[in-house]
């Protein structure tokens, strides 16, 4: 006898472990197959066949199921998107493997997805802080002693753990004996004092590189100017040092000077160039137009406006006889009527062009009901006549498209953009907004339908972020918003009308995350342990002026929030230090003397601009250090001079001087250009014993008044061997003298204007006296 045991579904799938913990590296491919997760069920059959899903589980506003995918037949595990290890660093939820039996059994197993690092982010400077790709200048005494604090480098790296480590090294560096490096805080400290034979210009190139594989790192140049200081005995060197800066006061001002006497030079020029070459136009109105008439035809319809019943009678009979439908209509005003006519085949659907006719398309937004006068009247004589009314209800068609409006002061304007303002930290389901539309159609035609047009932001679709309401059209917000990930959100509503077919149109939604002050500031440098105190060092030679330390704190806040302001909360001498409000300089007020504690502690508080305002602290426990004296006589360093009048200051004052040479002779020429007026010619009076003199182009002529001045100027042109002519001026008791050679003829006429020598033979007798001649 052989008996047959038949399964019943009496065993629960069963998972090799009760967790599992799945490692995935950060950046990973969209799809990628994570691990395989399998049950095991000893039933047959249906009993054994298992499904596996996710349990449901919201972070954050996500499901699971929108991060991870597991395949029902086989239990493969996948990621459905990149993950960020500074976003999300690790998951936990549940699979659960479920057999076929009746009733079905399962089991659930938990699930541990750790995000991995990966070194994706290369380490940023913060302090000294400077523009992209900018110099950091810096300012250091020549008197600075060994060990002092020059500058300090701070970066940070967004990675985690071993990729976030940060060393810092030289990269180049004008005199490797000169400065010292600390690979792990960044302080860089002098290795021994300036000699003159140190150059005034030091360059320093830091790279600051992180632990990664492959290391990522960020360079910072600075450039270190040195400062000359006043040397005295050593007992009286309490002065301030006299820094020597290339953009003095002095040449700040020669700068400025010759910046804006070049400006006026180039705007005089300019101006004189427009004055010169701008012409008048003369401008012409037109003339007005007489009798102007204005004629438009209407399209299908001829319309006249009658007063009396026998106009309207006659062109009745005439319009009816060409075929034509007549139509009479009360004018607005008064007790005329206006009288169309048209074809019957036209229907009054069409709007007149016509100027006085009010036939119009019909529209029952405009008017639903119109009311109507018919007149018939017959051609008998006598006329008989008959009216009747009536009423048209215009009926309604989908022919608006909804509008969008918004309401102000109880006026409604049309609006085609939302810009809306949430606050970040908002709680999920607020209500934003309510947006709506309207459609003037009655019934189904008005019934307006609103959605959100579908659009991802980094793999999110805007429905899982907003939501609004089909019917009324408010706008909700579906999860807390954070205005340091997420500052704005741009999408479009429809509003559609069910209407056949339907009209639509949407409006552009702009949600502005606006920021909350709800980051504490960071303190970042110098740096410590949380809630370890910072011990620095400092030498007591430490001159007035010095920088002890700099304090920086960054805020995860916007604008205004994560503005930080620095001051003093613990100072053991008020008098000793002081703190820049701005930039958290720590710097000496005064020498240290005898009678100062060796220790000096200083907690510094580092406050936001936000309301209310959120603050972190840092102490910092100075221990101040002796330093090695040398005798005055040892001091064998030579003081640079300054000179107030270098090179660079001898070439501004040159440039200065020119171009304020050159605008001074450029507005005088313009006022000379412009105030000089031209001057009308006037003949010289003619004035007593005036000589005029002109010359020919044979002969010498000259206009004389008395027989003194004649004489001497006969015998002066015979000795010459030359023939003189006197002649007869046109006008007055003067004469015109000619001479000229004995060689030329008189067969010539004389160009001289005021000469009246003719064509004639003249003998001139040597022994004669000035007064005979003759012909």
């Amino acid at each position: 006898m052989t008996l047959e045991l038949l399964d019943v579904n009496d065993n629960v799938p069963q998972f090799p472990q009760s967790f599992y913990t799945i490692r995935v590296m950060e950046n990973n491919a969209p799809g990628a197959l994570l691990d395989t997760l399998t049950a095991y069920d000893p039933d047959l059959h249906e009993n054994q066949y298992l499904v596996y899903f996710i349990i449901e589980r919201e972070i954050a506003n996500t499901s699971m199921s929108m991060l991870f995918s597991i395949s029902p037949e086989n239990g493969k595990l996948y990621a459905l998107k990149t993950f960020d290890h500074e976003i999300e660093k690790e998951f936990i939820f549940h699979i659960e493997a479920r057999d076929s039996g009746v009733p079905p059994l399962s089991s659930n197993v938990t699930v541990h997805i750790i995000i991995v690092d990966q070194n994706d982010n290369t380490p940023v400077i913060v302090s000294p802080w400077r523009a992209h790709g900018s110099v950091v200048e810096e300012k250091i005494p020549r008197s600075t002693d060994k060990g002092s604090l020059v500058s300090k480098v701070i970066a940070i790296d967004g990675d985690s753990v071993l990729n976030s480590r940060i060393t810092y090294q030289f990269l180049q560096v004008t005199d490797a004996t000169l400065f010292s490096l600390d690979q792990y805080n960044g302080e860089i400290r002098t290795m021994r004092m300036f000699s003159y034979r140190d150059p005034r210009l030091q360059r320093l190139v830091v790279v600051a590189k992180d632990n990664g594989e492959p290391a990522l790192s960020a360079t910072v140049t600075i450039k270190l100017s040195t400062v000359e200081t006043a040397v005295k005995a050593y007992s009286d060197m309490t002065e301030v040092p006299l820094e020597y800066d290339i953009f003095s006061d002095l040449n700040l001002y020669l700068v400025i000077g010759l910046g804006s006497v070049s400006f006026l030079l180039l705007i005089t020029i300019l101006v004189t160039i427009v004055l010169k070459c701008q012409k008048p136009k003369s401008s012409k109105a037109a003339p007005p137009c007489r009798n102007s008439v204005v004629s438009e035809r209407n399209s299908f319809a001829d319309s006249t406006l009658v007063s009396n019943d026998a106009y309207w009678y006659s062109m009745f009979l005439a319009e009816t006889r060409k075929g034509k439908l007549v139509v009479r209509q009360p004018a607005p005003k008064g007790s005329r009527y206006i009288v169309s006519s048209l074809p019957r085949s036209t229907g009054l659907t069409e709007t007149s062009g016509s100027a006085p006719s009010t036939l119009q398309a019909l529209d029952r937004e405009k008017q639903a009901v119109h009311h109507l006068v018919l007149s018939a009247v017959d051609g008998g004589t006598p006329t008989r006549s008959g009216t009747a009314s009536v009423i048209v209800h215009v009926l309604d068609i989908n022919d608006n498209t909804p509008t969008f409006d918004k309401e102000e002061y109880n006026i409604k304007f049309p609006q085609s953009f939302y810009t809306i303002r949430v606050m970040e930290n908002n709680a999920p389901g607020a209500l934003l907004d309510s947006l709506t539309a309207y459609d003037p159609d009655l019934h189904e035609n008005q019934y307006l339908v609103y959605f959100i047009i579908e659009r991802e932001i980094a793999n999110t679709s805007m429905s899982m972020l907003f939501s609004i309401s089909p019917e009324n059209g408010k706008l909700y917000a579906l999860k807390t918003f954070d205005h340091e990930i997420e500052k704005e959100f741009i999408f479009h509503i429809e509003a559609r009308d069910s209407g056949v077919p339907p009209l639509s149109s949407n409006v552009t939604v702009h949600i502005i995350i606006v920021d909350q002050n709800d980051n504490t500031p960071v303190i970042v440098s110098p740096w410590r342990a949380h809630g370890s105190v910072v011990e620095e060092k400092i030498p007591r030679s430490t001159d007035k002026g010095s920088l002890v330390s700099k304090v920086i704190a960054i805020d995860g806040d916007s604008v205004l929030n994560s503005r930080i302001t620095y001051q003093f909360l613990q100072v053991t001498d008020a008098t000793l230090f002081s703190l820049d409000q701005y930039n958290g300089e720590i710097r000496t007020m005064r020498m240290f003397s005898y009678r100062d504690p060796r220790l000096q502690r200083l907690v510094v508080v580092a406050k936001d601009n936000g309301e209310p305002a959120l603050s972190a602290t840092v102490t910092i426990k100075l221990s101040t250090v002796e330093t090695a004296v040398k005798a005055y006589s040892d001091m064998t360093e030579v003081p640079l001079e300054y000179d107030i009048f270098s090179d660079l200051n001898l070439y501004l004052v040159i440039g200065l001087g020119s171009v304020s040479f050159l605008l001074l002779i450029t507005i005088l020429v313009t006022i000379v250009l412009k105030c000089q007026k031209p001057k009308s010619s006037k003949a010289a009076p003619p004035c007593r014993n005036s000589v005029v003199s002109e010359r020919n182009s044979f002969a010498d002529s000259t206009l004389v008044s008395n027989d003194a001045y004649w004489y001497s100027m006969f015998l002066a042109e015979t000795r010459k061997g030359k023939l003189v002519v006197r002649q007869p001026a046109p006008k007055g008791s003067r004469y015109i003298v000619s001479s000229l050679p004995r060689s030329t003829g008189l067969t010539e006429t004389s160009g001289s204007a005021p000469s009246t020598l003719q064509v004639t033979v003249i003998t001139a007798l040597p022994q004669a006296g000035p007064h005979e001649l003759r012909k």
